[in-house]
């Protein structure tokens, strides 16, 4: 039984859909949403981006007003409208008052951190909207649980996962319920379309370092990220450069060229760490003016080397192979196209990335 009826649909001139988003979330999310604009063309889909991270704190407002992932989404041609001002508790106010002065026939909700606060969130976005929202079973102790729950007309069943499942079979299950939406395997296979401005730029930037086009194919290009939004899932500077070293030394990569990425917040502390030991034919990367750096210079790489990040999600949605570093904790996080990825996990489950030796990534990228 479909979550919203079709005779609702069909009624419905627009849609808001809310969630927390990271990056890798969009990167497989995004295919949900460009099917049901494709099954439901006459549905306006206005996406509200949720900060996890809302503060009182002015000073932290600057780098939350600048998340890379509002470029992406605005500039996705299926979403009308994208609320993106939800990082103070003030403009949070300010944003629920401008959605339902939009006066939303439906409102879906697929937050699943926190279900209790975004299903209030959703019904307070429209209060007189068919409100679909995750539900998990209301804790005891907390009564507000199912007051909140009360507030949704309808809510999703929980994904049934089975073994080797990924991301996107549970991604493609809420779009099922929803509306009957179906996605095969290519229509979830990660995607993003970048502008040539960007891919200028990209080819720019690679000049100005001295990595000119006439060097490719003997001196492939290399990008590594070691860093991700948690200390789990980051891997040591001081490692990235005992790989590049170790890799420069002998081997099919010897002529190599590298850039590390970090994020523009943690680039300056991240070079020093090895300011000393820089290996040659090495450089910092970061997408300081927009989003779409990251994609474009990376579409510019023979390889990518990344935590399990957003950056091992767009290295599949640019085609360039990747290896991934992950815990074995989520699985199902793992890059999409198998055939093009190679996955490094740590050896047990409870290890961090950092317990990957450069050992173990050298091997796997000298034997692809």
């Amino acid at each position: 039984m479909q979550l919203i009826s079709q005779e609702r649909l069909a009624k419905a001139d627009k849609i808001l859909f809310i969630a927390h988003l990271a990056i890798g979330d969009f990167t497989y999310l995004q295919n949900g949403f460009k099917a049901f604009a494709q099954a439901y063309p006459h549905v306006r889909i206005d996406l509200w981006i949720d900060e996890v991270r809302r503060t009182s704190d002015s000073s932290q407002w600057g780098h939350l007003k600048n998340y890379a992932l509002y470029d992406w989404a605005e500039s996705c041609p299926f979403f009308a409208k994208v609320y993106r001002r939800t990082y103070s508790p003030a403009l949070l106010e300010e944003s629920i008052a401008e959605a339902q002065a939009e006066a939303y026939p439906i409102v879906v909700s697929l937050a699943t951190l926190r279900p209790p606060q975004y299903a209030r969130l959703a019904r307070a976005c429209g209060p007189s909207a068919w409100v679909v929202g995750m539900r998990r079973k209301p804790r005891w102790y907390v009564p507000a649980d199912r007051c909140a729950y009360r507030r949704l007309d309808a809510s999703f069943a929980p994904f049934q996962s089975f073994p080797g499942y990924h991301i996107t079979d549970e991604y493609a299950d809420w779009f099922k319920q929803l509306g009957g939406v179906t996605m095969d395997a290519g229509q979830r296979f990660p995607f993003i379309d970048i502008d040539p401005q960007w891919q200028a730029q990209a080819r720019s930037q690679l000049a100005a370092w001295g990595f000119a086009d006439s060097d490719e194919g003997t001196a492939p290009l290399v990008f590594i990220n070691p860093f991700a939004k948690t200390r789990k899932r980051c891997w040591p500077v001081g490692r990235v450069a005992d790989l590049i070293e170790a890799l420069q030394a002998d081997g099919k990569w010897r002529n190599a060229r590298f850039i590390i990425n970090a994020t523009p917040q943690e680039i300056e502390a991240a070079r020093q760490q090895i300011a000393d030991r820089l290996p040659p034919r090495t450089v910092w990367f970061s997408a300081n003016q927009n989003f779409y750096q990251l994609p474009a210079l990376l579409q510019c790489c023979d390889l990518v080397v990344s935590v399990e990040t957003a950056v091992m999600h767009l290295a599949n949605a640019v085609h360039v192979p990747v290896v991934a570093l992950m815990r074995r904790k989520n699985p199902e996080w793992a890059p999409f196209d198998k055939a093009h990825s190679r996955v490094v996990m740590a050896a047990r489950r409870g290890d961090w990335v950092d317990a990957i030796p450069v050992s173990q990534v050298r091997d796997v990228m000298e034997a692809l």
